[in-house]
């Protein structure tokens, strides 16, 4: 009677242990997890790449997948949203590093977020890293990656049932034709982009997207007219998007004003660059991670020093400019 008493005793202390190392998931963990990736989302759109938007991101995306390597979901539902969100939150770390041109980081998060994104089987989770792997080679000028990317995006059944992400697909394709400038083929992408964005219906989405509204339209859609070296089309574009931006994306609101002054600049119009790229100077103590945006300026400058102006109020600007760029 002892012994099967030891006996039972030990087999309730192992079954013990084995639940405190497996524990059940639910919807509540889920819940958790995506409110603490909304927080980093909005870090990301203060503060630009900043190294802790990275590191926080690149910390979350480790306690969701030790999470499942730990537990057990109490559904299939529940598995599949926290593969989802391990991918999205590893995007952000990408997004992070690509707005600080860490271009060999934002490609490796976005090597681990394409295995999520593949274990969770959904759609919506699979664009977005498709999305981000062409911002990427964009950056590399790899406008070849650029369009199998955002062909990836558009062969996802959600680009095929909601026309913004179909927007945004059209928009990754414009910038690769610009970038070999194929004017005609980036023209006929804008074009799909616009009639696109204009159709969408107003659903809720997911936080990441959000960002994707008329305001960036009009700024994605400038990046394109840039390339295709038509500055002044996209200094239109650049002040549409910075008359409707939000308040709160200080990144992107930094970013576009860099590129206003950009657009003058190719222009011929210095005082005016000058001017605006003083703007954006005024918002970089938030956006310090933002490399995109201090390399923009300093193609401002570049432009500025070789156009061998002698206006005494340009001069300074490009003496001052050193200092923050």
């Amino acid at each position: 009677m002892h012994r099967r008493s030891l006996f039972g005793l030990a087999a309730g202390t192992a079954v013990a242990a084995t639940a405190d190392t497996s524990r059940r998931l639910g919807r509540g963990d889920v819940d958790r997890f995506e409110a603490e990736h909304a927080r980093i989302v909005a870090q990301d759109q203060a503060l630009g790449g900043a190294q802790r938007v990275e590191n926080d991101a690149v910390e979350l995306a480790m306690r969701i997948k030790s999470a499942l390597s730990r537990g057990v979901a109490a559904s299939m539902w529940v598995r599949t949203k926290l593969y989802c969100l391990a991918s999205d939150v590893t995007c952000s770390a990408a997004f992070a590093a690509i707005d600080a041109q860490a271009r060999t980081r934002a490609r490796g998060h976005l090597d681990a977020a394409v295995t999520y994104a593949g274990l969770s089987g959904n759609s919506e989770t699979q664009y977005h890293v498709w999305n981000h792997l062409s911002i990427v080679a964009g950056q590399r000028n790899d406008h070849a990656e650029v369009s199998a990317a955002a062909d990836a995006a558009k062969s996802q059944s959600i680009a095929k049932k909601d026309l913004l992400y179909a927007s945004l697909a059209h928009l990754r394709n414009a910038r690769a034709h610009a970038g070999r400038q194929d004017r005609s083929a980036a023209l006929r992408a804008l074009r799909a982009a616009e009639g696109s964005f204009d159709r969408h219906a107003s659903v809720q989405r997911p936080r990441w997207i959000e960002f994707f509204d008329g305001a960036e339209l009009d700024g994605l859609t400038s990046i394109v007219w840039l390339r295709l070296g038509e500055p002044d089309r996209a200094e239109y574009h650049l002040h549409r998007a910075l008359g409707a931006i939000q308040p709160e994306r200080v990144r992107n609101r930094t970013y576009y004003i860099a590129h206003l002054s950009l657009s003058q600049a190719r222009q011929g119009d210095f005082e005016s660059a000058c001017h605006t790229a003083d703007q954006a100077a005024e918002l970089l103590g938030c956006v310090r991670g933002s490399k995109r945006t201090t390399d923009t300026l300093a193609s401002v400058r570049k432009l500025v020093v070789s156009s061998g102006t002698k206006e005494p109020s340009v001069l300074d600007w490009a003496e001052r400019a050193q200092a923050w760029i």
